[in-house]
């Protein structure tokens, strides 16, 4: 998982990251998200591309996490696209 945030990191002009993540409360959102910086070792800063604003997100609490060519993902990504919509 830190492999692909570095990466994203590192190339953030041809990189995003895509994921499922779990809040504190439970609720399910898939987010499209331009990772910013590591955190210590369990959270990162990101901008979640739907939402339009850095967010903090907990490694634990990330699933499905996968590099995406940036050139293909709509900026911002559409609330209506599946994105950061509950499931």
């Amino acid at each position: 998982m830190n492999r692909i945030l570095q990466q994203a990191m590192n190339d953030c002009e041809n990189y995003v990251i895509e994921m499922d993540y779990e809040d504190a409360k439970g609720n399910r959102t898939h987010r499209v998200v331009s990772p910013i910086r590591l955190m210590g070792s369990y959270r990162f800063l990101g901008l979640c591309l739907c939402r339009e604003q850095p967010r903090q997100f907990q490694l634990s609490r990330c699933r499905n996490i996968r590099l995406v060519a940036a050139e293909n993902v709509m900026m911002p990504v559409p609330m209506g696209a599946g994105s950061c919509e509950l499931n």
